[in-house]
């Protein structure tokens, strides 16, 4: 989720779901050791809990990133052994890691003994070809002795060579049964499961088999279906929060980042643009938000403009629907 994610993203679907664990995109230990720190780590109070995810592979430097999302004050800091991307395999992390759980675990025992905060680890269920349920379920026996609790496990294998990240997420073939193996093998062990799942019934079905659920892409472009995870997944009686307030709220957000940090709206928006999938008119209120014409304009009024051209599409469609 690299330059997705970002804080304005999480602080848009904080005000869908108030009780959801985010993650933040994959940052480097490079980029946090060597540059920008605050540009990486600055987050929005309301984000909790929000978990910082880490790619690296030097224990020294992930328990100096740890240091640092401990005093940022994040609530869990995720090393990413998933990532099946060719730059990530460049710097020699990411999934390739999954080869080699003799490092992953001297890595989140450095950063167990660097913080008091959960130290989890996300990854695949094989690497390449090589499908054996025995190569997962040592790697998740040896990080484990090293003190990490919860496995966040993608459900496919990550081919290193010949597939794209994109691709990486579509052709290895779906096997969820090697997660629940895994829970059943590691039943003192939080699994959570992550790939393919498309709605709520999907997700509760594999809440009968393990720990948790994560959704990654298919919130973000449909993020209005997290509106009910509360009630449903959290047990919380809160009314679901209206697709107007929540566009209302991310206007008011894109005014105080305009003037606290200079952050222009467009950037902000491009995270809700799927917020009204499915409802009639949807189109041309994403068509008026993304219209570079009106960048300069306030929010306020872009928003008035795309609520004017979606009900009118919405209007206009009723008509044809009652004149077929």
């Amino acid at each position: 989720m690299m330059d997705w994610t970002d804080r304005h993203c999480r602080y848009f679907h904080r005000l869908i779901t108030r009780h959801t664990r985010l993650y933040t995109e994959m940052v480097t230990t490079g980029a946090l050791l060597h540059g920008d720190q605050a540009r990486h780590l600055d987050y929005n109070a309301e984000e909790h809990p929000v978990a910082l995810q880490l790619g690296g592979s030097e224990p020294e430097d992930l328990a100096a990133c740890a240091r640092l999302a401990q005093r940022w004050g994040y609530d869990e800091v995720n090393l990413n052994c998933g990532c099946p991307s060719e730059r990530v395999q460049r710097g020699a992390f990411g999934a390739c890691l999954m080869k080699e759980a003799g490092l992953v675990a001297d890595a989140v025992k450095a950063m167990r003994d660097a913080v008091d905060l959960p130290v989890t680890v996300k990854h695949r269920i094989g690497v390449d070809r090589h499908e054996s349920y025995d190569f997962v379920r040592d790697f998740v026996g040896t990080v484990s002795e090293a003190g990490c609790e919860v496995f966040i496990v993608h459900a496919r294998n990550a081919w290193l060579q010949g597939l794209s990240p994109k691709e990486n997420r579509d052709i290895p073939p779906l096997r969820y049964e090697m997660v629940h193996r895994l829970k059943r093998d590691f039943p003192q062990l939080t699994i959570v499961i992550n790939g393919g799942l498309k709605d709520d019934d999907a997700m509760a079905q594999q809440l009968e088999h393990v720990d948790g659920v994560m959704i990654g892409r298919q919130a973000y472009h449909n993020p209005y279906a997290m509106a009910c995870w509360d009630a449903r997944f959290a047990g919380r009686a809160e009314p679901a929060p209206e697709r107007r307030a929540i566009e209302a709220d991310m206007v008011a957000y894109c005014e105080r980042m305009q003037i606290r940090h200079n952050v222009p709206w467009p950037h902000i928006v491009r995270h809700m643009l799927g917020l009204y999938n499915g409802v009639p008119g949807a189109r041309r209120w994403r068509q008026v938000w993304s219209d570079h014409r009106l960048r300069h304009r306030p929010p306020a009024e872009v928003m008035a403009l795309a609520r004017q051209a979606m009900e009118q599409a919405a209007a206009r469609q009723a008509e044809g629907v009652a004149i077929a």
